[in-house]
């Protein structure tokens, strides 16, 4: 079974822990990129997404919060941040599932 970290699944009406992630160079690790939203926030977790048939990163993934005012900075200040010459494009990821 998939573990879901240590805090429990709420309701968090609106205030959303998890981002999504665009616009990821293909060449970047998931270590990067928790160092890079680490200085927002404490990320809890980092996902890239892989081709099933290549294995090769897709450019996106998602990135985890202890809160939502965590994930709300990431927006506020890594929204269109340059990562070796690509703007990160970022997004509440939907919660909802």
């Amino acid at each position: 079974s998939r573990s879901l970290g240590k805090y429990p699944q709420v309701s968090n009406m609106g205030g959303g822990t998890t981002v999504f992630v665009g616009n990821i160079p293909y060449d970047t690790t998931e270590d990067q990129l928790k160092e890079i939203f680490g200085q927002v926030g404490n990320v809890t977790s980092i996902r890239l997404v892989y081709d099933r048939s290549t294995g090769k990163p897709q450019g996106y993934g998602f990135c985890e919060f202890e809160d939502p005012e965590m994930a709300a900075s990431a927006l506020r200040n890594l929204n269109g941040a340059d990562i070796q010459g690509r703007k990160l494009r970022l997004d509440l990821a939907d919660n909802d599932t």
